[in-house]
């Protein structure tokens, strides 16, 4: 059985063909040595960065942007979006801050994507 996958560790997007599995895995269309990497992982245990928001309390705006350090595991990021949900942080938040730490106990920190500043108008842009 072959199946095919679309390669997106890096800007070529290369589309492979994948035979096998396990040690036995064949792939073919890969034009670096990501490829073999990620159809493996990809086949194994696919992992995604997750991105969302989170509220912020006294902020110039209600809505945090988020990311996950690194890419989780796929079959977490439901429970994990759902944990987030739950999280309120206070402004200010400046972009890379660690918003929680260690997630659902996978040794991923969720970490901010904006600076978020003080509810103060003169202070507050898009």
């Amino acid at each position: 059985m072959e199946t095919q996958l679309t390669c997106v560790s890096c800007p070529k997007g290369c589309s492979l063909q994948l035979r096998g599995r396990g040690d036995q895995l064949e792939v073919r269309g890969n034009k670096c040595s990501k490829g073999v990497e990620y159809a493996s992982t990809e086949l194994t245990d696919p992992r995604r960065v997750v991105t969302t928001t989170v509220l912020v309390r006294d902020g110039c705006h209600p809505l945090l942007p988020v990311r996950s350090r690194q890419a989780v595991p796929k079959r977490l990021i439901s429970d994990m979006v759902r944990a987030l949900g739950q999280v309120v942080v206070a402004a200010p938040v400046r972009q890379g801050q660690t918003i929680v730490t260690d997630i659902l106990q996978t040794g991923i920190d969720i970490i901010a994507s904006r600076d978020i500043a003080l509810n103060k108008m003169e202070r507050c842009q898009p």
